[in-house]
């Protein structure tokens, strides 16, 4: 009965890596009790979110829901999909947002991002409520209390800083396992598609539809030149907004790494990392981004140190990201 506990405290501090990737077995296993993919939206929601914590390793409640939201909406509205092993049954998240979309007569076609604010504020407090009952105790109890620390009335979580550090090195295989087994999960319970099918769903269920919220912001501070390749911008069409860390390994659109760059450099860059030199420019332009009180205050400015970008550059490199990309203008 894990799931019905309102607090938790982490039983043990130090793992291994052995004994992590033991709770993560079962997890992923039969034994786990999974009977929606609850486990596996939270699985993701954390992983989104890892760069979020505090320095105590700390999630608000409203950070983690606001991305377990967005995933669900994707997933059932978006894309019809049943979250529940039981035919002609909902989950309940599942029913509060089948209930919006009905109240606010909200087309399929819309996807998470594209509601209003006020809408998306109360999909995410009513999710909220409803997953401090059958969400954050689950996970917690497959872990044997080891994960985290949680409080339905504080609303925070607390990471183990063992299993903090151990999603950091591993965060690209456990997105794929996530990834995998909430699709496997719904080719069981949807006629909707194979499991490849539905991976491709899967993993990009978190993806914005237009990241023109950010270039507004971005524009102010503009040059007129690429972040990369420094050529004049003459355009607005070819404009492109980039996630500097690939947004395949983030999996989440901070302001902290998003530049503007010119349409050839977004696309030869695709899914690399950018050569080191411009970590360093990145890190000198967000410290103008801090220096301005309106863009500090931001949700996804709030917890940016230099070295969590630092780190964030490092991990994503251990996690295969090895294949340096430079702009034809080259440092040196």
């Amino acid at each position: 009965m894990s799931y019905k506990l309102q607090v938790g405290e982490i039983k043990t501090t130090y793992m291994s890596d052995k004994d992590i990737w033991g709770h993560f077995n079962y997890i992923f296993s039969a034994k786990s009790k999974n009977s929606t993919t609850y486990k596996f939206v939270l699985m993701k929601s954390l992983i989104e979110n890892l760069y979020n914590a505090n320095g105590k390793l700390e999630l608000h409640y409203d950070t983690i829901f606001y991305s377990f939201a967005k995933i669900y909406w994707n997933l059932v509205i978006h894309h019809g999909l049943n979250q529940i092993n039981m035919v002609y049954k909902k989950a309940e998240v599942q029913t509060v947002l089948i209930g919006f979309q009905e109240k606010y007569q909200i087309p399929s076609s819309l996807v998470f991002d594209r509601l209003s604010e006020e809408i998306q504020v109360s999909i995410v407090k009513k999710v909220k409520q409803k997953c401090k009952i059958n969400v954050m105790g689950a996970i917690y109890g497959d872990t044997q209390g080891t994960i985290y620390d949680f409080d339905n009335k504080s609303e925070i979580i607390r990471f183990n800083p063992s299993f903090y550090s151990f999603f950091q090195r591993y965060q690209r295989v456990l997105k794929y396992l996530s990834n995998y087994h909430l699709a496997v999960f719904l080719e069981k319970f949807n006629n909707a598609g194979d499991t490849q099918t539905l991976l491709t769903k899967v993993e990009n269920v978190s993806k914005r539809s237009s990241l023109d919220s950010f270039y507004q912001i971005l524009s102010s501070f503009f040059d007129g030149t690429c972040f990369y390749c420094e050529r004049e911008i003459r355009k607005k069409e070819q404009l492109h907004v980039d996630h500097f860390i690939p947004w395949s390994f983030v999996q989440s659109d901070q302001l902290w790494n998003l530049v503007i760059s010119c349409a050839t450099c977004n696309l030869l860059k695709s899914d690399k990392l950018a050569d080191k030199n411009y970590l360093e420019m990145l890190i000198d332009r967000n410290g103008v981004l801090v220096s301005n009180n309106a863009i500090n205050n931001r949700v996804d400015m709030k917890y940016y140190t230099f070295d969590k970008l630092n780190q964030l550059y490092s991990y994503s490199y251990e996690n295969g990201y090895t294949d340096i990309w430079v702009p034809k203008r080259k440092f040196g």
